[in-house]
């Protein structure tokens, strides 16, 4: 016999079935939207992460002469406008060119150094680096380096390098100072990175990257005489150094290594010799007496005795001033970002000094450190780098472009 009460009962019973069918239902379109909701979020986050990298990618490709893969037609494609100008330092006026965006006139700033080399801002490689990082939506900043461009590697490009920073950190329409990213090549990397703890220019310096650079340059000269250049942990380093090196250094002092008459002459068959100037090479050497011409071999035979004994007698006559173009000491000040990058095989700055140099910095300023065997001086010419080798090298220059962007 059925109470009064029976069919309300069975009414909410039936109401709460549907109601529990209805949830049901909905909790696949639920989570499906949880999960849109997420990969949402995780796009936003992943896509400055892919396209820094895809970037970097691009831009070796482009330094390395190599065509583009269809993945990377789309990135570092942007149009580049240049322009050559001249930059007051504290050394006097030098050339210097600016790469930038088209579309992107007011883009972030990175300064990019060239290492030791005569055509200085003009070396090809320079150019096609700083392009390929300008098509990347970046003002790229080549100063010309007048010391370094003759093989002198001296304390006057410290200063000409933090008036270059100091110059590029203002030059946009409000004229407000923003830091600007500083990338060293070579001898300039050490050189950036004395800039940097320098406190007249650190304000006007985001981050510093060196590229096969120097730690203590007595080091360096004593590894062109030896073939070795201790690592802050372990064995030392043994690779037989390049001539460049040591050709560098004589050049640098030439008077420590023949007798006063005979500086000049020497001095213009080393310049030629360095510029690759093969005429003016054969023309100097065309003058020269006898004895001048077998003290000429001396100096290009790096590796004999005689010539050791000279490039050591030189390096303890310039210790202080060798001190002077070395991060060694200097590290610990160093408060803006540090990125690191060195070739594995690289016989003109081992790659020991940037092991040095990582070992020194605080590690709240050392952002990243590689040495790979993609690289050799400066050059994408490593032998035998496997995948893993290349994603490294690409994984590192993505976060400098990330740095860079970075306002």
């Amino acid at each position: 016999m059925t109470t009064p009460d029976q069919p309300s009962a069975l009414r909410r019973l039936a109401h709460s079935i549907r109601l529990r069918r209805q949830a049901i239902a909905a909790r696949p379109k639920l989570a499906a939207g949880i999960v849109l909701l997420i990969l949402l979020v995780l796009a936003v986050i992943a896509e400055p992460f892919i396209r820094t990298h895809l970037e970097a990618a691009a831009v070796l490709d482009l330094v390395a002469n190599q065509p583009k893969p269809a993945l990377l037609r789309g990135v570092a494609n942007q149009a580049v406008a240049t322009r050559d100008l001249t930059i007051q330092t504290t050394n006097g006026p030098i050339r210097a060119r600016l790469y930038t965006p088209v579309d992107h006139p007011d883009a972030p700033a990175l300064v990019v150094l060239h290492g030791v080399h005569h055509l200085g801002m003009d070396e090809p490689r320079l150019i096609g680096f700083a392009s390929a990082l300008s098509s990347c939506g970046l003002r790229v900043l080549t100063p010309e380096l007048p010391g370094i461009k003759d093989y002198q590697v001296s304390a006057d490009s410290i200063r000409t390098i933090g008036d270059s920073a100091e110059w590029m950190a203002v030059q946009n329409p409000s004229g407000e100072r923003r830091p600007v990213g500083v990338m060293g090549l070579s001898f300039s990397g050490g050189l950036s990175l004395l800039a940097a703890a320098d406190p007249v220019y650190k304000p006007y310096i985001k981050f510093v990257v060196a590229i096969g650079s120097q730690d203590e340059m007595g080091r360096v000269a004593t590894y062109y005489r030896t073939g070795e250049d201790p690592r802050p942990h372990g064995a030392p380093e043994l690779l037989p150094p390049h001539e460049y090196g040591a050709l560098v250094l004589e050049y640098e002092h030439v008077e420590d290594f023949v007798p006063a008459a005979d500086i000049e002459i020497m001095r213009k068959l080393l310049r030629a010799h360095l510029y690759e100037d093969g005429p003016a090479e054969k023309a100097v050497f065309a003058v020269l007496t006898p004895a001048q011409h077998t003290e000429a071999m001396q100096l290009l035979d790096t590796k004999s005795d005689a010539t050791r004994a000279k490039l050591a007698a030189s390096q303890n006559l310039h210790v202080q001033a060798m001190a002077g173009v070395s991060p060694h000491g200097h590290l610990e000040s160093l408060t803006v970002p540090v990125y690191l990058l060195h070739g594995e095989g690289d016989n003109i700055i081992p790659a020991s000094e940037t092991l040095w140099m990582a070992s020194e910095l605080p590690t709240t300023t050392l952002q990243s450190v590689l040495v790979s065997p993609v690289l050799s001086h400066l050059n994408l010419d490593g032998a035998g780098p496997t995948a893993g080798d290349r994603w490294r090298l690409v994984h590192f220059f993505a976060l400098i472009l990330r740095a860079a962007h970075k306002r």
